[in-house]
């Protein structure tokens, strides 16, 4: 199991001066511009002020003055690392108001281009985090085999990032001709990537020394914060929306959920919150190949909807399981084709908030790892 590292001290019984240190916001390990006022005694931590702002655009009251459509592009730019995954419960909150039924098709390409965008999002944080402990190799690796799923999704979408392609009803465009054999190579070489991390970074014995033992979020803490995703899978806690809470198809699929176990350090600590993204890959590529066997192989990808749409007045919530957690949207609408209100419930924001909570009583420089394995996206965290 390994010592843990936190250090609790009588800092009232220390004869020493304690000094406030700024991280951020122009800093590579914020991970964006997020600022951190950090409060140090000597080399630890005793404190820390998590400040936003630095990227705030008002996303939520502009889309008060666009119609249903037009927004979309705007929530791609919200955790623009998985724009598939933020476009789907908002659109899926439109259905639901508009009771409309998607095409079964339209159903298996979602959950493929989801799981995708899921697998791309976990290696960009397994990679960004490795080089937050030192280790830059594995970063290599994954944007090698990311470029592959990103040239994917740019065939079928047109974009790179900001994908724009789910459409209420349906999607953007129908999948192209050699689609499913490049799903499949993916799979394919995601499987034998992540073996190769496995060894060259997760079990290796300088990245377990630097991250077991370190930021750990307890299950009880974890779910009084509201946190989810990896960051609460990782604390032991098997809970994700595509199981709990099934939606589109996901409840035809065979897959598992990864949880913390502490086979190395303890229930909840950094290590942990990143083997479960490792391990979610390859249940990503389990769901894959399932929903490439089961998807029709023909079928319309629109549903038959006005083209302005208006929603009947009322509210409607949507959730959706996004690669770094629980992602709704809260929609009032007034009758018109422009939402009243509209409030998104954003993962990283909400996992950030118990960075104070696991970060006191360790060093300074385990500060850095334990925000690295949060996975947070700052335009999600602004907004």
């Amino acid at each position: 199991m390994g010592e843990i590292k936190r250090m609790d001290l009588e800092y009232s019984q220390l004869d020493s001066d304690r000094m406030r240190i700024n991280v951020g916001p122009q800093h590579p390990s914020t991970h964006g511009v997020l600022r951190l006022e950090v409060e140090v005694d000597g080399e630890i931590v005793t404190e820390v002020v998590p400040h936003l702002g630095y990227l705030h655009r008002s996303f939520e009251k502009h889309c008060e003055k666009l119609n249903y459509q037009q927004i979309i592009p705007f929530i791609d730019r919200m955790d623009y690392i998985s724009a598939m995954n933020n476009e789907w419960p908002y659109v899926m909150a439109l259905e639901k108001m508009l009771d409309i039924k998607v095409p079964e098709k339209v159903e298996y390409i979602r959950v493929i281009v989801a799981e995708l965008n899921r697998i791309a999002n976990h290696q960009i944080a397994v990679a960004t985090f490795g080089m937050d402990a030192g280790a830059f190799t594995p970063f290599l690796y994954y944007f090698r085999d990311r470029e592959a799923i990103i040239s994917i999704l740019e065939r079928l979408s047109g974009a790179r990032l900001l994908y724009n392609y789910f459409r209420v009803g349906g999607m953007a465009a129908d999948i192209y001709p050699g689609f499913k054999d490049d799903c499949l190579n993916v799979v394919k070489q995601v499987r034998k990537t992540n073996a190769e991390i496995m060894k060259l970074l997760i079990h290796n014995s300088i990245f377990i020394k630097r991250s077991a033992n370190v930021g750990i979020l307890t299950p009880e803490v974890a779910i009084n914060y509201a946190c989810s995703g990896p960051v609460l899978r990782g604390s032991g806690v098997a809970h994700d929306l595509r199981r709990d809470e099934p939606y589109s198809v996901y409840d035809r699929f065979d897959f598992e959920i990864p949880v913390g176990k502490g086979d190395v350090g303890v229930v909840g600590d950094c290590w942990n919150r990143n083997i479960v993204r490792v391990h979610e890959m390859e249940q990503s590529c389990r769901i894959i190949e399932q929903a490439l066997a089961q998807m029709p192989e023909t079928g319309d990808v629109k549903a038959m909807i006005p083209k302005r749409i208006k929603l009947p007045k009322g509210e409607v919530y949507m959730r959706t399981e996004n690669p770094k957690g629980d992602l709704g949207f809260y929609i009032v609408s007034n009758g018109t084709d422009k939402p009243e209100r509209m409030k998104a419930r954003g993962t990283s924001f909400v996992n950030l908030s118990v960075i104070p909570e696991i970060s006191k009583g360790y060093m300074f420089a385990d500060l850095i790892l334990i925000l690295g394995s949060i996975d947070i996206v700052l335009g999600e965290v602004d907004r």
